[in-house]
């Protein structure tokens, strides 16, 4: 279950090592735009704005209750187990479940009293689905409830997440990532078991980043339009993935000048004026990779320890045009309660990009829709002459690139 405005920093699942076995789901389909919860650092709004911005502070929590069945992040869930949203203090206003790779919404039916929603009819396997509710209270203050999850495999003997999913397409700066529900004790036995090449000839090395994850890339980022394999075998069984890099994407955010140039296949195609973080709250500097797409989604302040007065800092629930940048909240996003004169001119943010939008997301012509929409998972966003002095940690969502390559080979188990 998910209780509305919890927290939750992991950006991957788990794959398990069950009595020494290597044990892992691979999952169908590309990431694609869905409303979900935000964790992030969003923007602050500016005081005429606060009003048509969310719950700013200034405004009372709502009474209602949103929980999610199963939690956020689960796997393994049954097609027809118990999936569904319900909420107490309040009511259901609107809940909708789609098909993270397609989009496509699934349909349910919602109780006649407003307090619970199921979809009408059983899951697919192997997909991953995300579910965005919201609900009102008898004062008509609003809440917004968020998972994804992930159906069983067909697979039963292979239990947990390796990224990228089967047959998508991600940016250059995706890496292969696998993660464990328990710490590694034999690394080299299980790194040993997993093989991953690219069409490219590039070589490709593994690191753990810790006990519970192993990750795997180039010295550089892969070449476009190259596949990479990777091959998975334990006790006679194997599993092959293959997934395509896509054209190269590398968009760099000056804080200082407050602009973020968006280079294709090593041409610039457009300059965007941005706010980042403020002196107060800067944004990481480094090399960071999108890694979640959401055309709307639920930032508050309090997820991220932002709080002022007992409140949090901000809490707005429909940021349109997020991009997820790293697992403690980094996003670059769309503002539309920031006025046009901030972009390209001051940092405004508790840390995260912000590019000018409208409310509601629906202005294609906006510099956020733009990039939302010329961005894939994997692309990579390099920020730079920021004030903040933190380095940022390669397992930081998929930070992986700024580990110098000397230490990233050092990391592997294999050699």
């Amino acid at each position: 279950m998910i209780t509305v405005r919890k927290r939750t920093t992991g950006l991957m699942a788990t794959a398990g090592v069950l009595g020494g076995v290597l044990a892992l789901t691979v999952l169908g389909g590309t990431s694609n735009a869905a409303t979900t919860s935000g964790n992030g650092t969003g923007s602050q709004p500016k005081p005429q704005a606060q009003a048509q911005a969310g719950r700013a502070g200034t405004q009372d929590a709502s009474d209602a209750r949103i929980k999610i069945t199963p939690r956020q992040g689960a796997y393994s869930v049954a097609i027809n187990g118990p999936v569904g949203v319900t909420v107490s203090n309040g009511k259901l206003t609107k809940v909708t479940m789609t098909v993270v790779a397609t989009g496509t919404e699934i349909p349910g039916i919602l109780s006649a009293d407003g307090t619970s929603w199921k979809p009408n009819g059983p899951l697919e396997r192997a997909t991953r689905y995300q579910i965005a509710a919201e609900a009102e209270d008898a004062k008509s203050r609003s809440v917004t409830g968020n998972a994804t999850i992930t159906t069983v495999s067909p697979a039963n003997d292979f239990l947990g997440h390796l990224s990228p999913e089967d047959g998508s397409t991600v940016g250059v700066g995706m890496p292969v990532t696998v993660g464990f529900d328990k710490a590694i004790g034999d690394k080299a036995a299980v790194q040993s078991e997993i093989q991953v090449s690219s069409s490219s000839g590039q070589r490709v090395v593994g690191h753990w980043l810790n006990d519970t994850r192993l990750d795997f890339r180039p010295e550089s980022y892969w070449k476009p339009g190259s596949t990479v394999t990777v091959k998975l075998t334990r006790n006679g069984i194997q599993k092959t993935v293959t997934f395509r890099i896509g054209r190269s994407q590398i968009s760099t955010v000056d804080a200082r000048t407050k602009q973020m140039t968006v280079v294709r296949d090593g041409k610039t195609i457009e300059t965007i004026p941005i706010s980042s973080g403020s002196s107060e709250h800067p944004t990481h500097n480094g090399t960071m990779v999108i890694s979640e797409k959401f055309t709307q989604t639920h930032m508050n302040g309090a997820t991220v320890g932002l709080t002022k007065d007992g409140k949090p800092a901000y809490d707005i629930d429909d940021v349109p045009h997020a991009m997820r940048l790293t697992a403690s909240g980094t996003f670059i996003h769309g503002n539309y309660w920031g006025a046009d004169s901030i972009f390209g001119k001051v940092n405004t943010s508790h840390g995260c990009v912000g590019l000018n939008d409208v409310k509601g997301g629906g202005d294609g012509r906006q510099p956020a829709a733009w990039f939302f929409e010329n961005s894939m998972i994997g692309d990579v966003v390099i920020v730079k002459n920021s004030a903040d002095k933190t380095a940022l940690a390669p397992d930081n969502g998929f930070s992986d690139w700024n580990m110098p390559w000397t230490e990233w080979v050092s990391g592997s188990a294999t050699g």
